[in-house]
Parts: C-alpha cells; sequence; structure tokens
C-alpha cells in the first residue's frame, strides 16, 4: 500500500461528494464526515487509498471506501471511480417535530376554574 495521501475536503471535492471545496471543509468542520471511526473535523485531515469514510448529507447516511485518490475535479463517471459505495445510503432519523403553535397554545391557555353553584 502506498503512503500517499490527499486532503479529506479534496477527496470530497474531487470525487463530487460536495459541490464546492468550501462546502467540503464545513461538512468537516461540523462532524459530518468520519475517517475510519473517527470523526475528521478538520478539512486537512489525510486520506489513504483504503480509508472508509462515513458521510452524513441531506439527510441521507453514505459509507464509502476509498479506491483511489483523485488528481483532478473529473466528470461524474470519472468521480465514481475513486471510491466504492458499501451500503446503500441510509435515511437519517429526523428530529421529533413539534409544533409550537400547539405548545404555545397549552401554556397561555388560562386555567379553567370550577363553577361555584
Amino acid at each position: 500500500m502506498s503512503d500517499a495521501t490527499i486532503r479529506l475536503d479534496k477527496f470530497l471535492f474531487h470525487a463530487r461528494l460536495a459541490r464546492t471545496r468550501s462546502l467540503a471543509a464545513r461538512l468537516c468542520a461540523g462532524g459530518k464526515v468520519a475517517v475510519g471511526d473517527a470523526l475528521a473535523l478538520k478539512p486537512h485531515h489525510p486520506v489513504r487509498v483504503g480509508d472508509f469514510l462515513t458521510l452524513e448529507r441531506g439527510g441521507w447516511q453514505r459509507r464509502l471506501a476509498v479506491r483511489a485518490l483523485p488528481r483532478r475535479r473529473g466528470g461524474a463517471a470519472e468521480a465514481r471511480l475513486y471510491y466504492d459505495e458499501i451500503d446503500p445510503p441510509i435515511p437519517r432519523p429526523a428530529e421529533p417535530w413539534i409544533p409550537l403553535l400547539d405548545e404555545e397554545i397549552s401554556e397561555t391557555a388560562p386555567e379553567t376554574v370550577p363553577e361555584s353553584v
């Protein structure tokens, strides 16, 4: 195995997993990318052939195996050669939604007082 590496943000950009390199850097800083089992919080984290990436984006979680290191950002067909999809994309569980209006109504509603006879 070679010791060649590439920055994580460059890999995400060249492999067309992020639209821009700055978006790739924000994904890293936001804790949305893991290399192996460790979160990669810095965009300069090295990526090697054989590494496993976990990427959360757009409500989906993707697990990838790095197959080759890109030298440039090419077309979609070329970008697909740089990684293998380990599992099909998994939808992330949505955060529970609480309707704010119902919550506000219950907090501001006056308490009912029983009528005296």
